[in-house]
Protein backbone atom coordinates (compact mmCIF):
# COMPACT_ATOMS: atom_id res chain seq x y z
CA UNK A 1 0.00 0.00 0.00
CA UNK A 2 1.38 3.39 -0.98
CA UNK A 3 1.41 6.45 1.25
CA UNK A 4 -1.23 8.08 -0.97
CA UNK A 5 -3.65 5.25 -0.14
CA UNK A 6 -3.41 5.83 3.59
CA UNK A 7 -5.71 8.16 5.49
CA UNK A 8 -2.99 9.99 7.42
CA UNK A 9 -5.33 11.30 10.12
CA UNK A 10 -6.71 7.81 10.70
CA UNK A 11 -3.20 6.33 10.79
CA UNK A 12 -2.00 8.95 13.27
CA UNK A 13 -5.01 8.38 15.50
CA UNK A 14 -4.39 4.62 15.46
CA UNK A 15 -0.71 5.10 16.30
CA UNK A 16 -1.81 7.15 19.31
CA UNK A 17 -4.22 4.42 20.30
CA UNK A 18 -1.49 1.77 20.16
CA UNK A 19 0.83 3.94 22.24
CA UNK A 20 -1.98 4.29 24.75
CA UNK A 21 -2.43 0.51 24.83
CA UNK A 22 1.27 0.09 25.65
CA UNK A 23 1.22 2.74 28.37
CA UNK A 24 -2.02 1.50 29.89
CA UNK A 25 -0.80 -2.11 29.86
CA UNK A 26 2.32 -1.12 31.76
CA UNK A 27 0.28 1.02 34.12
CA UNK A 28 -1.96 -1.97 34.80
CA UNK A 29 1.06 -4.00 35.96
CA UNK A 30 2.13 -1.20 38.28
CA UNK A 31 -1.43 -0.98 39.59
CA UNK A 32 -1.35 -4.70 40.36
CA UNK A 33 1.85 -4.10 42.36
CA UNK A 34 0.14 -1.28 44.25
CA UNK A 35 -2.76 -3.54 45.17
CA UNK A 36 -0.65 -6.51 46.22
CA UNK A 37 1.79 -4.45 48.31
CA UNK A 38 -1.01 -2.51 50.00
CA UNK A 39 0.40 0.81 48.79
CA UNK A 40 -2.97 2.15 47.73
CA UNK A 41 -4.50 1.30 51.10
CA UNK A 42 -1.63 2.94 52.99
CA UNK A 43 -1.61 6.06 50.83
CA UNK A 44 -5.36 6.52 51.27
CA UNK A 45 -4.72 6.89 55.01
CA UNK A 46 -1.85 9.38 54.67
CA UNK A 47 -1.66 13.13 54.08
CA UNK A 48 0.67 14.21 51.23
CA UNK A 49 3.87 12.28 52.02
CA UNK A 50 7.37 11.68 50.73
CA UNK A 51 8.44 8.40 49.24
CA UNK A 52 10.40 7.70 52.43
CA UNK A 53 7.31 8.20 54.57
CA UNK A 54 5.13 6.08 52.31
CA UNK A 55 7.70 3.28 52.19
CA UNK A 56 8.10 3.32 55.97
CA UNK A 57 4.34 3.17 56.53
CA UNK A 58 3.99 0.26 54.12
CA UNK A 59 7.17 -1.50 55.37
CA UNK A 60 8.59 -1.54 51.85
CA UNK A 61 11.88 -0.65 50.15
CA UNK A 62 11.96 3.10 49.46
CA UNK A 63 13.78 2.89 46.12
CA UNK A 64 11.14 0.57 44.68
CA UNK A 65 8.33 2.63 46.14
CA UNK A 66 9.79 5.80 44.62
CA UNK A 67 10.01 4.26 41.16
CA UNK A 68 6.47 2.88 41.47
CA UNK A 69 5.26 6.33 42.51
CA UNK A 70 6.84 7.77 39.38
CA UNK A 71 4.71 5.51 37.24
CA UNK A 72 1.62 6.34 39.28
CA UNK A 73 2.23 10.08 38.85
CA UNK A 74 2.81 10.08 35.09
CA UNK A 75 -0.09 7.64 34.75
CA UNK A 76 -2.46 10.07 36.44
CA UNK A 77 -3.29 7.93 39.46
CA UNK A 78 -1.20 9.68 42.15
CA UNK A 79 -0.70 13.45 42.50
CA UNK A 80 2.78 14.93 43.05
CA UNK A 81 3.91 18.28 44.52
CA UNK A 82 7.48 18.96 43.28
CA UNK A 83 7.96 21.80 45.77
CA UNK A 84 7.64 19.43 48.75
CA UNK A 85 8.40 16.16 46.90
CA UNK A 86 5.21 14.69 48.34
CA UNK A 87 2.71 12.28 46.84
CA UNK A 88 -1.05 12.04 47.38
CA UNK A 89 -3.69 9.52 46.41
CA UNK A 90 -6.85 11.61 45.85
CA UNK A 91 -9.98 10.25 47.54
CA UNK A 92 -11.67 10.10 44.14
CA UNK A 93 -8.95 7.65 43.04
CA UNK A 94 -8.86 5.78 46.34
CA UNK A 95 -12.54 5.00 45.74
CA UNK A 96 -11.48 2.67 42.91
CA UNK A 97 -8.06 1.39 44.02
CA UNK A 98 -8.33 0.43 47.71
CA UNK A 99 -9.61 -2.58 49.58
CA UNK A 100 -12.22 -0.36 51.24
CA UNK A 101 -13.72 0.25 47.79
CA UNK A 102 -15.09 -3.31 47.81
CA UNK A 103 -16.70 -4.16 44.45
CA UNK A 104 -15.39 -0.89 42.99
CA UNK A 105 -11.74 -1.82 43.56
CA UNK A 106 -10.52 -2.08 39.98
CA UNK A 107 -6.91 -2.35 41.15
CA UNK A 108 -7.71 -5.92 42.19
CA UNK A 109 -8.45 -6.99 38.60
CA UNK A 110 -5.00 -5.95 37.40
CA UNK A 111 -3.58 -9.06 39.10
CA UNK A 112 -5.07 -11.19 36.35
CA UNK A 113 -2.77 -9.66 33.75
CA UNK A 114 0.54 -11.07 35.02
CA UNK A 115 -1.22 -14.39 35.69
CA UNK A 116 -2.49 -14.60 32.12
CA UNK A 117 0.84 -13.38 30.73
CA UNK A 118 2.48 -16.44 32.32
CA UNK A 119 0.17 -18.64 30.23
CA UNK A 120 0.76 -16.80 26.96
CA UNK A 121 3.43 -19.25 25.61
CA UNK A 122 1.04 -22.18 26.07
CA UNK A 123 -1.82 -20.27 24.45
CA UNK A 124 0.43 -19.49 21.47
CA UNK A 125 1.04 -23.21 21.09
CA UNK A 126 -2.67 -24.06 20.96
CA UNK A 127 -3.31 -21.24 18.48
CA UNK A 128 -1.17 -23.34 16.12
CA UNK A 129 -2.09 -26.87 17.18
CA UNK A 130 -5.62 -26.54 18.55
CA UNK A 131 -6.79 -27.89 21.89
CA UNK A 132 -6.45 -25.81 25.02
CA UNK A 133 -4.53 -24.96 28.18
CA UNK A 134 -5.74 -26.95 31.22
CA UNK A 135 -7.17 -25.33 34.31
CA UNK A 136 -4.31 -26.78 36.37
CA UNK A 137 -1.79 -24.63 34.48
CA UNK A 138 -2.95 -21.39 36.11
CA UNK A 139 -1.05 -20.41 39.26
CA UNK A 140 -2.93 -18.56 42.01
CA UNK A 141 -6.20 -18.79 40.08
CA UNK A 142 -8.24 -20.15 42.98
CA UNK A 143 -6.82 -17.48 45.26
CA UNK A 144 -7.68 -14.66 42.86
CA UNK A 145 -11.14 -16.04 42.16
CA UNK A 146 -11.86 -16.21 45.88
CA UNK A 147 -10.79 -12.59 46.33
CA UNK A 148 -12.82 -11.50 43.30
CA UNK A 149 -16.06 -13.20 44.31
CA UNK A 150 -15.62 -12.12 47.92
CA UNK A 151 -15.71 -8.48 46.87
CA UNK A 152 -19.26 -8.96 45.60
CA UNK A 153 -20.67 -11.79 47.68
CA UNK A 154 -19.47 -10.58 51.07
CA UNK A 155 -21.66 -7.50 50.69
CA UNK A 156 -24.45 -8.62 48.34
CA UNK A 157 -25.04 -12.40 48.28
CA UNK A 158 -27.32 -12.76 51.30
CA UNK A 159 -29.09 -9.40 51.27
CA UNK A 160 -29.35 -8.66 47.53
CA UNK A 161 -28.67 -11.66 45.27
CA UNK A 162 -30.47 -14.49 47.07
CA UNK A 163 -33.65 -12.39 47.45
CA UNK A 164 -33.90 -12.47 43.64
CA UNK A 165 -35.25 -16.00 44.20
CA UNK A 166 -38.29 -14.69 46.10
CA UNK A 167 -39.80 -16.84 48.85
CA UNK A 168 -36.94 -19.31 48.68
CA UNK A 169 -35.07 -17.13 51.17
CA UNK A 170 -37.82 -17.81 53.72
CA UNK A 171 -37.33 -21.54 53.13
CA UNK A 172 -33.58 -21.19 53.68
CA UNK A 173 -34.20 -19.23 56.86
CA UNK A 174 -36.76 -21.71 58.19
CA UNK A 175 -34.24 -24.56 57.80
CA UNK A 176 -34.21 -27.90 56.07
CA UNK A 177 -33.50 -26.56 52.58
CA UNK A 178 -30.88 -28.27 50.42
CA UNK A 179 -28.55 -26.05 48.37
CA UNK A 180 -25.88 -26.96 45.80
CA UNK A 181 -23.28 -24.64 44.28
CA UNK A 182 -21.73 -26.05 41.09
CA UNK A 183 -18.23 -25.02 40.09
CA UNK A 184 -17.85 -23.65 43.60
CA UNK A 185 -14.13 -22.90 43.28
CA UNK A 186 -12.76 -22.03 46.72
CA UNK A 187 -16.24 -22.31 48.19
CA UNK A 188 -16.59 -18.83 49.64
CA UNK A 189 -20.18 -18.40 48.43
CA UNK A 190 -21.19 -21.71 49.98
CA UNK A 191 -19.70 -20.72 53.32
CA UNK A 192 -21.35 -17.30 53.28
CA UNK A 193 -24.75 -18.91 52.71
CA UNK A 194 -24.14 -21.67 55.26
CA UNK A 195 -23.25 -19.10 57.91
CA UNK A 196 -26.32 -16.99 57.11
CA UNK A 197 -28.74 -19.94 57.15
CA UNK A 198 -27.48 -22.45 59.75
CA UNK A 199 -30.61 -24.60 59.57
CA UNK A 200 -30.18 -25.45 55.89
CA UNK A 201 -27.56 -27.62 54.19
CA UNK A 202 -25.05 -26.45 51.59
CA UNK A 203 -22.89 -28.50 49.21
CA UNK A 204 -20.18 -27.32 46.83
CA UNK A 205 -19.06 -29.27 43.75
CA UNK A 206 -15.84 -28.48 41.89
CA UNK A 207 -13.31 -30.57 40.00
CA UNK A 208 -10.46 -28.74 41.74
CA UNK A 209 -9.22 -30.46 44.88
CA UNK A 210 -7.35 -27.26 45.71
CA UNK A 211 -10.56 -25.25 45.62
CA UNK A 212 -12.49 -27.75 47.73
CA UNK A 213 -9.66 -27.84 50.28
CA UNK A 214 -9.76 -24.05 50.61
CA UNK A 215 -13.53 -24.20 51.10
CA UNK A 216 -13.26 -26.88 53.77
CA UNK A 217 -10.59 -24.94 55.62
CA UNK A 218 -12.68 -21.78 55.65
CA UNK A 219 -15.77 -23.71 56.79
CA UNK A 220 -13.76 -25.19 59.65
CA UNK A 221 -12.36 -21.79 60.62
CA UNK A 222 -15.90 -20.39 60.71
CA UNK A 223 -17.17 -23.35 62.74
CA UNK A 224 -19.70 -24.39 60.09
CA UNK A 225 -21.31 -27.82 60.31
CA UNK A 226 -23.75 -27.39 57.43
CA UNK A 227 -21.27 -26.90 54.55
CA UNK A 228 -19.52 -29.68 52.66
CA UNK A 229 -17.39 -29.85 49.55
CA UNK A 230 -16.94 -32.63 47.02
CA UNK A 231 -14.56 -32.98 44.09
CA UNK A 232 -16.99 -33.60 41.26
CA UNK A 233 -17.18 -33.18 37.49
CA UNK A 234 -20.45 -31.27 37.34
CA UNK A 235 -21.18 -32.60 33.84
CA UNK A 236 -21.48 -36.04 35.47
CA UNK A 237 -23.84 -35.20 38.35
CA UNK A 238 -26.22 -38.03 39.19
CA UNK A 239 -28.40 -36.18 41.72
CA UNK A 240 -32.14 -36.29 41.04
CA UNK A 241 -34.86 -34.12 42.60
CA UNK A 242 -32.72 -33.31 45.62
CA UNK A 243 -32.13 -29.58 45.80
CA UNK A 244 -34.32 -26.57 46.56
CA UNK A 245 -31.70 -24.21 45.15
CA UNK A 246 -28.74 -24.70 42.85
CA UNK A 247 -26.35 -21.83 42.20
CA UNK A 248 -23.63 -21.31 39.59
CA UNK A 249 -21.47 -18.22 39.94
CA UNK A 250 -19.45 -17.33 36.82
CA UNK A 251 -18.80 -20.94 35.95
CA UNK A 252 -21.18 -22.21 33.24
CA UNK A 253 -19.32 -20.45 30.41
CA UNK A 254 -16.11 -22.22 31.50
CA UNK A 255 -17.62 -25.70 31.31
CA UNK A 256 -16.49 -28.20 28.72
CA UNK A 257 -20.04 -29.51 28.34
CA UNK A 258 -22.41 -26.72 29.41
CA UNK A 259 -25.51 -28.40 27.97
CA UNK A 260 -24.87 -31.55 30.02
CA UNK A 261 -24.21 -29.40 33.08
CA UNK A 262 -27.47 -27.47 32.73
CA UNK A 263 -29.46 -30.64 32.04
CA UNK A 264 -27.95 -32.14 35.20
CA UNK A 265 -28.93 -29.04 37.15
CA UNK A 266 -32.53 -29.35 35.95
CA UNK A 267 -32.63 -33.02 37.00
CA UNK A 268 -31.10 -32.31 40.39
CA UNK A 269 -33.69 -29.68 41.34
CA UNK A 270 -36.90 -30.47 43.14
CA UNK A 271 -40.02 -29.79 41.01
CA UNK A 272 -40.42 -26.38 42.63
CA UNK A 273 -36.69 -25.71 42.86
CA UNK A 274 -34.77 -22.69 41.58
CA UNK A 275 -31.55 -22.35 39.61
CA UNK A 276 -29.67 -19.09 40.24
CA UNK A 277 -26.98 -18.55 37.61
CA UNK A 278 -24.61 -15.59 37.58
CA UNK A 279 -22.74 -15.20 34.32
CA UNK A 280 -21.06 -12.57 32.19
CA UNK A 281 -23.36 -9.79 31.01
CA UNK A 282 -22.63 -9.59 27.29
CA UNK A 283 -24.44 -10.11 24.02
CA UNK A 284 -23.96 -13.21 21.88
CA UNK A 285 -23.54 -10.85 18.93
CA UNK A 286 -20.05 -9.36 18.56
CA UNK A 287 -21.30 -6.08 17.11
CA UNK A 288 -23.37 -5.46 20.26
CA UNK A 289 -20.27 -5.80 22.46
CA UNK A 290 -18.22 -3.12 20.70
CA UNK A 291 -19.27 -0.48 23.21
CA UNK A 292 -19.11 -2.79 26.25
CA UNK A 293 -17.02 -0.96 28.90
CA UNK A 294 -14.92 -4.09 29.48
CA UNK A 295 -15.13 -5.63 26.02
CA UNK A 296 -11.39 -6.01 25.29
CA UNK A 297 -10.74 -7.36 28.79
CA UNK A 298 -13.51 -9.96 28.51
CA UNK A 299 -12.32 -11.26 25.13
CA UNK A 300 -8.75 -11.39 26.51
CA UNK A 301 -9.89 -13.32 29.59
CA UNK A 302 -11.73 -15.69 27.28
CA UNK A 303 -8.83 -16.30 24.90
CA UNK A 304 -6.30 -16.74 27.68
CA UNK A 305 -8.48 -18.63 30.17
CA UNK A 306 -12.22 -19.28 29.90
CA UNK A 307 -12.39 -20.61 26.34
CA UNK A 308 -9.10 -22.48 26.41
CA UNK A 309 -9.74 -24.40 29.66
CA UNK A 310 -12.94 -25.72 28.08
CA UNK A 311 -11.18 -26.66 24.84
CA UNK A 312 -8.45 -28.39 26.85
CA UNK A 313 -11.08 -30.96 27.85
CA UNK A 314 -12.35 -31.33 24.30
CA UNK A 315 -15.32 -29.14 25.17
CA UNK A 316 -17.44 -26.57 23.39
CA UNK A 317 -15.33 -23.55 24.31
CA UNK A 318 -18.29 -21.21 24.80
CA UNK A 319 -16.01 -18.40 25.92
CA UNK A 320 -16.57 -15.52 28.30
CA UNK A 321 -18.75 -13.58 25.85
CA UNK A 322 -21.24 -16.38 25.10
CA UNK A 323 -23.93 -13.78 25.81
CA UNK A 324 -27.42 -13.64 27.24
CA UNK A 325 -29.08 -14.88 24.02
CA UNK A 326 -27.10 -18.13 24.02
CA UNK A 327 -27.51 -18.46 27.79
CA UNK A 328 -31.29 -18.30 27.46
CA UNK A 329 -31.22 -20.79 24.59
CA UNK A 330 -29.21 -23.34 26.58
CA UNK A 331 -31.33 -22.83 29.68
CA UNK A 332 -34.50 -23.49 27.69
CA UNK A 333 -32.94 -26.58 26.11
CA UNK A 334 -32.26 -27.86 29.64
CA UNK A 335 -35.92 -27.52 30.55
CA UNK A 336 -36.13 -24.14 32.25
CA UNK A 337 -39.35 -22.49 31.07
CA UNK A 338 -39.32 -19.53 33.44
CA UNK A 339 -36.23 -17.31 33.15
CA UNK A 340 -35.88 -13.89 34.75
CA UNK A 341 -32.79 -11.69 34.93
CA UNK A 342 -31.54 -9.21 37.51
CA UNK A 343 -28.39 -7.16 38.04
CA UNK A 344 -26.51 -5.90 41.10
CA UNK A 345 -25.29 -2.33 41.39
CA UNK A 346 -21.49 -2.29 41.42
CA UNK A 347 -21.17 -5.69 39.74
CA UNK A 348 -19.91 -4.69 36.30
CA UNK A 349 -19.53 -8.27 35.10
CA UNK A 350 -22.63 -10.29 35.83
CA UNK A 351 -26.22 -10.82 34.87
CA UNK A 352 -28.21 -12.97 37.30
CA UNK A 353 -30.60 -15.56 35.85
CA UNK A 354 -33.43 -16.88 38.04
CA UNK A 355 -34.61 -20.09 36.42
CA UNK A 356 -37.47 -22.50 37.14
CA UNK A 357 -38.82 -25.53 35.31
Amino acid sequence: MTTAQIDEAKAEAFAGKMLGVLNDGCLALLTSVGHQTGLFDRMAELPPSTSEQIAATASLNERYVREWLGGMVVGGIVEYDPSTKTYRLPPEHAAFTTTAAGPDNFAFFMQYLPLLANIEPQVLDVFRSGGGVPYSAYPKFQELQREETGRIYDVALVDTILPFTGRLVDRLRAGGAEVLDIGCGAGHAINIMARAFPGSSFTGYDFSEEGCAIGRAEAAAWGLTNARFKVQDVSQMDDAGKYDLITAFDTVHDQAWPRKVLAGVARALKPDGTFLMADINTSSNLEENIDHPMGPALYAFSTLHCMTVSLALGGEGLGTCWGHQTARQLLKEAGFNQIETQSVEGDVFNLYYICRK
